[in-house]
């Protein structure tokens, strides 16, 4: 207990993954990578979960992957279970049928770590990619889709054709319902295609708003995320 306090090890757990004195400070931000990563794809998911790959790319490929698993795993199971965490979430994966795998590559062409998670439902596979950038885990990825967003307690997500007028339409409805905006990050697939945004928020968007949202023209999903 007191060199977990000190240091962040953890060493003969029962219950937790071994993690040592040297390992700790390195892994910390992509521990908090993986639960992040983990509670966007789970808050993205509406239907049984079969199966969660993580993978591991670049220089968080050679760390200890068993404590960055567990994050995620607890980051993925906790819309559907709020008392789940790091310790619980691998059993209760194996109890509920869930199949977990991890893969790792020690190159990673754009980014020097990158953690992807990807999640398979009954309807198919949602994928999210994630990193570290100036010890701040960032999302970086999605549905294929490159952008660069940080993390929010509260946000949006939203999916649309590229199409002219969204991002006034969006702010409108924004701005209408008192809703202040923190950040404000963009990807798209190409010119007029398929499209995202993430945008972080300083209050809580109601359900009433999320409906606006979604029935803008060219809106195909939109949800309100927390972190």
């Amino acid at each position: 207990m007191s060199d977990y306090l000190l240091t962040g090890a953890v060493t003969n757990a029962l219950n937790s993954p071994s993690v040592t004195a040297e390992e700790a400070p390195r892994l910390k931000p992509f521990i908090a990578l993986a639960d992040k990563l983990g509670a966007f794809a789970g808050q993205m998911v509406d239907f049984g979960i079969k199966a969660i790959d993580i993978a591991y790319e670049g220089e968080v490929a050679r760390l200890n992957a068993r404590p960055m698993t567990a994050a995620a795993l607890a980051g993925v199971m906790r819309p559907m279970l709020a008392e789940i965490n790091m310790v619980s979430a691998p059993a209760v994966a194996k109890e509920r049928g869930i199949t977990v795998s991890e893969s790792r590559q020690e190159d990673s062409p754009i980014y020097e770590s990158l953690i992807r998670i990807t999640v398979t439902t009954e309807k198919g596979k949602r994928s999210f990619a994630g990193s570290v950038l100036a010890g701040t885990p960032r999302v970086v990825e999605v549905k294929g889709m490159d952008l660069d967003a940080p993390f929010g307690p509260t946000m949006l997500y939203v999916n649309n054709l590229d199409k002219p007028g969204f991002i006034g339409n969006l702010g409108g409805l924004l701005a209408e319902a008192g809703v202040n905006i923190a950040t404000f990050n963009l990807g798209r697939v190409s010119a007029g295609d398929d499209a995202i945004a993430l945008v972080g928020v300083d209050q809580e968007p109601s359900e009433a708003l999320i409906g606006k949202i979604q029935g803008l023209p060219h809106v195909k999903e939109a949800r309100a995320l927390r972190f």
